[in-house]
Parts: structure tokens; C-alpha cells; sequence
């Protein structure tokens, strides 16, 4: 990873390129984001910095977390991100991050939170087919069905794809592009959807694809 930075998603809309085309886009608020500590070889075995988002009260900081903030001399951050750069050389604590690292055009992979969908079934977490609706099913047409185990080896394997908890998963979309770029008020609009609920935290960083 070359550069990175965190924000909080806003929200989808639409922009017009110079040739009149609608671009959908997902507008994140990227930064400022503070340095807050930085890893080294020496002290850490490797490298990396660790950056700040979102400003938090005092007095809702945790004491660990108090400390932490007062050895680097920087404000309290409600949301904390280790970066693990090729060359952390050029940062130094109490740095900002802010939004113009970026260039519209480039690549980005972004990572989120995906959203919550609470209990659900086959169908809606594996993509299972329903069964006929016609004669002779029953009231099971968005059943699992068979879990496939006889008298050998008398029990269901592991891993088996069944009904449950579907969602708030870390999730990473790859290359994706910036269609936008606004320096002054610290927005970054990317090109297509991006994980999360609007609100939620995000992670973009320089793409690894080519």
C-alpha cells in the first residue's frame, strides 16, 4: 500500500462527465485524518502508521486510550486505523491526512462494514432455488432442504451452507475509480457503490490490481 486514509460514507448520488453521462458515485467524507503513532522496525517489528478519524470528547475517552493520545500530542479520534505503507519515512505524529492524497481518476480499493441483514435463509444468503410451487411441495418452497446426511456418517458436515446471520462482514471492493475530487471540503467521490450504511466507516486506499 502506497497511501490510504479514512472516512465516513455519505452517501450515493449522480454526477455528469464532459460529455453529458450520468456517473453514479458514493460520496465519502475522507479526513482530515491525524497521524497518531508510528511503527517501526525497531520497536514494533515492522512498519506502518496508525491514523486517527472523527473527533471525540475528552471526557469520553478511555484512560489507555487517553494516554495513547497524550504521548503523540494529539487530539482524541474516535476511529483508529493502522496503514501499513511501503515507506512511512515522510510521516511524522500529529501529520494530516487529508483528502487531496488522491487524484480523480485513480484506482482505489475501499473497505467497510457491510450492512446488516439479520436472520436470514438460504435463498437470500446462498442464492438457494426455491422448489416448485405446483402440486405436491408443500409450505417449503424457501426451504433449506436436505442437510444430505444417511446413516453414514450419521450427522451433518461442517460448513454446510444453512439459514442465519447475514451481514456486517468486513468487505473490500478493488477497483474502483475516483470520479471526484473536492480538496476544500475534504470529498472524495467514488465511481460505483462501496460497502456500508451511510454513516459507516471506510477505509480507501491505492488499488493492488492492475
Amino acid at each position: 500500500m502506497k497511501k490510504g486514509i479514512i472516512g465516513k460514507k455519505i452517501g450515493m448520488t449522480q454526477i455528469f462527465d464532459e460529455f453529458g453521462k450520468v456517473i453514479p458515485v458514493t460520496v465519502v467524507e475522507a479526513g482530515p485524518c491525524v497521524v497518531t503513532q508510528k511503527k517501526t522496525v525497531d520497536s514494533d517489528g515492522y512498519e506502518a502508521i496508525q491514523v486517527g478519524f472523527g473527533d471525540m470528547k475528552a471526557n469520553k475517552v478511555t484512560k489507555p486510550l487517553a494516554g495513547h493520545f497524550k504521548k503523540g500530542d494529539v487530539a482524541p479520534k474516535r476511529t483508529l486505523r493502522e496503514l501499513r505503507l511501503e515507506d512511512i519515512s515522510g510521516f511524522s505524529v500529529g501529520d494530516l491526512i487529508k483528502a487531496d492524497i488522491f487524484e480523480a481518476g485513480e484506482k482505489v480499493d475501499v473497505t467497510g462494514v457491510s450492512k446488516g441483514k439479520g436472520f436470514a435463509g438460504v435463498i437470500k444468503r446462498w442464492n438457494f432455488h426455491r422448489l416448485k410451487e405446483t402440486h405436491g411441495t408443500g409450505p417449503v418452497a424457501r426451504h433449506g432442504g436436505s442437510s444430505g446426511a444417511v446413516s453414514s456418517p450419521s450427522r451433518v458436515w461442517k460448513g454446510l451452507k444453512m439459514a442465519g446471520h447475514l451481514g456486517v462482514d468486513t468487505t473490500t471492493v478493488q477497483n474502483l475509480t475516483i470520479a471526484k475530487i473536492d480538496a476544500e471540503n475534504n470529498l472524495i467521490a467514488v465511481k460505483g457503490a462501496i460497502p456500508g450504511p451511510n454513516g459507516g466507516i471506510v477505509t480507501i486506499k491505492n488499488s493492488v490490481k492492475v
